[in-house]
């Protein structure tokens, strides 16, 4: 791609995602953080319990939670054994001296969750997702990235869509062509940026990838609806840490797209 052009549209994305920025959380967003939030987050041990007894478990709740979202247990499903804590009622002590303290006498006991496999019910809102076809780019990225000495790898184990460790890139097997392709950009942006040593904030890396990503993808054409103002904002990125990072964003942005050729 000459330089000309891939500065052109560089300029048109970025401007796009900073509007996108400034008007919020789109609704889809919303009712996902919200649904989200229905989900506690378990502990190490508690993963491990999960994943020992159901490892192709995403989403786990229980009973009463599947109920809120108007899921529900099918007939017949076991459910995964976890621990809770258990607080029993606030006991109080007197003391010699005519004080009292209050003391809560804590433990735990098991208790069921089921994955959303082990429902039925109304479907769950999805995090907005880029869609398309990046055709002849996808090969051309592929390349791309090995030309930098960076190996690619696909993982069917891989919880996350992708991982970048510095010098290598690992995607999640099963994607989309479209989100194949944005992961890739994402996980490349954060090895031309991210493995420096330079200390930044989690929130900065993310809302550069995702930047650079969706420049990248709004060049070559893809729907990028809300995906990518919605991740930046699911980091708490915003307007002002994309400005202040906005000539890292086109830098990487260039090479990728003038790599695309």
């Amino acid at each position: 791609m000459k330089n000309n052009k891939a500065k052109h549209l560089i300029e048109n994305a970025l401007n796009s995602l900073t509007e996108s920025l400034e008007n919020g959380q789109s609704d889809e967003l919303k009712k996902y953080l919200q649904t989200m939030s229905r989900f506690h987050q378990y502990s190490l041990r508690n993963v491990m319990l999960i994943a020992l007894q159901k490892p192709s478990a995403t989403h786990v709740a229980g009973f009463h939670t599947w109920k809120k979202l108007d899921r529900f247990v099918k007939k017949g499903e076991n459910g995964i054994v976890i621990i809770a804590p258990l607080v029993y009622k606030k006991e109080t002590v007197e003391n010699d001296d005519n004080s009292s303290n209050v003391t809560e006498i804590n433990g735990f006991k098991a208790v069921y969750v089921f994955d959303i496999s082990q429902t039925d019910g109304d479907e769950l809102p999805e995090f907005a997702r880029v869609h398309g076809n990046p055709s002849r780019y996808q090969e051309m990225l592929g390349n791309f990235i090995s030309s930098n000495g960076i190996i690619l790898e696909y993982s069917d184990t891989l919880h996350a869509d992708g991982c970048s460790t510095g010098g290598k890139i690992t995607i999640r097997s099963g994607l989309s062509p479209a989100q194949d392709f944005s992961v890739k950009v994402h996980e490349l942006a954060h090895e031309f940026l991210h493995h420096t040593g330079e200390k930044l904030s989690k929130t900065q890396k993310e809302t550069e990838a995702e930047a650079v990503a969706y420049v990248v993808c709004q060049s070559i054409g893809l729907d990028t609806n809300s995906a990518f103002s919605d991740y930046i904002q699911l980091y708490k990125g915003d307007k002002e840490m994309l400005i202040r990072s906005i000539q890292r964003i086109k830098d990487v942005s260039g090479r990728i797209l003038t790599g695309l050729t």
